[in-house]
């Protein structure tokens, strides 16, 4: 899908990225092959090739910050495939909503494989975290870009990579899929633990104060179980959103079908799928 985009070169948009991909300029190679192509000057092509050029060479040594730099935020679905080999699901939890008047009170981490909740400030290390965090080329949210990086950002400023960011409510946006993570789940047949299953944000937040009021380590580890399931399924959503995305907005055979847009989608073709 990435060596498919030209959408990070600058001045080009959705209307002019499927202009190149009904012309037959589909990828990368063959935008460097073509002698001229309509509606881009010679100039603005010859600085197309050395970006296009700059972003082959990213990918080949894995540096998935030129594309953090370069790429559109709304469009940074389309690297999950190329970074998904290093990726991190990432989930917070917190006192309240605002960053200004609430804290973090948990961290959940998720590689794919392994599960990881580090609770603020009892098994907080900055600098091992830090250096943990840096492994990853691409971080996979939910809400991510209005919740969870503000808070961290605000709390602990450097800890996050340089990394691509994908935020799956930006993405899921796109197929016509809106709401809370727990709808967009229950919409698309993801199952959480029975213990866990009709919680909420808000009942997350509950049994953090019952376990700051009591003392009791049960409400506690009800908040870690449902933490723990939020990062697990942030991968299941990403591996079903993601394909559908490229299958609907990515052209195969260089012809895009024309109610195709990265602003308008079917809930029912995700769905159904």
């Amino acid at each position: 899908m990435l060596q498919n985009s030209f959408i990070f070169l600058q001045g080009i948009n959705h209307v002019l990225e499927k202009h190149l991909w009904n012309h037959g300029i589909r990828d990368w190679d063959q935008f460097l092959n073509a002698k001229t192509i309509p509606k881009i000057s010679g100039r603005r092509k010859y600085f197309y090739d050395k970006k296009i050029i700059e972003a082959r060479k990213a990918l080949y040594c894995d540096d998935s910050s030129f594309f953090q730099k370069n790429f559109p935020h709304s469009e940074s679905y389309r690297l999950y495939d190329n970074f998904k080999h290093d990726v991190v699901f990432l989930d917070i939890e917190t006192s309240g909503l605002s960053p200004y008047y609430s804290y973090i009170t948990m961290i959940g981490l998720y590689d794919g494989i392994n599960s990881k909740t580090i609770i603020p400030p009892l098994q907080f290390d900055y600098h091992r975290l830090k250096k943990e965090l840096e492994q990853y080329k691409l971080i996979v949210t939910f809400n991510g870009s209005s919740f969870d990086l503000p808070f961290i950002n605000k709390y602990y400023p450097g800890l996050l990579p340089d990394a691509v960011h994908i935020d799956l409510r930006i993405a899921a946006r796109k197929m016509d899929l809106t709401g809370g993570l727990k709808k967009i789940e229950k919409l698309l047949g993801i199952q959480r633990k029975e213990i866990i299953q009709d919680l909420n944000g808000g009942d997350a937040l509950t049994l953090w104060r019952m376990y700051k009021a009591t003392g009791d380590e049960y409400y506690l580890n009800l908040l870690i179980e449902y933490n723990e399931d939020d990062v697990i399924n942030l991968q299941k959503l990403a591996d079903i959103i993601i394909p559908r995305l490229k299958e609907k907005f990515i052209p195969k055979d260089g012809c895009l079908h024309p109610s195709s847009s990265p602003e308008k989608a079917s809930r029912q073709h995700i769905a159904q799928a």
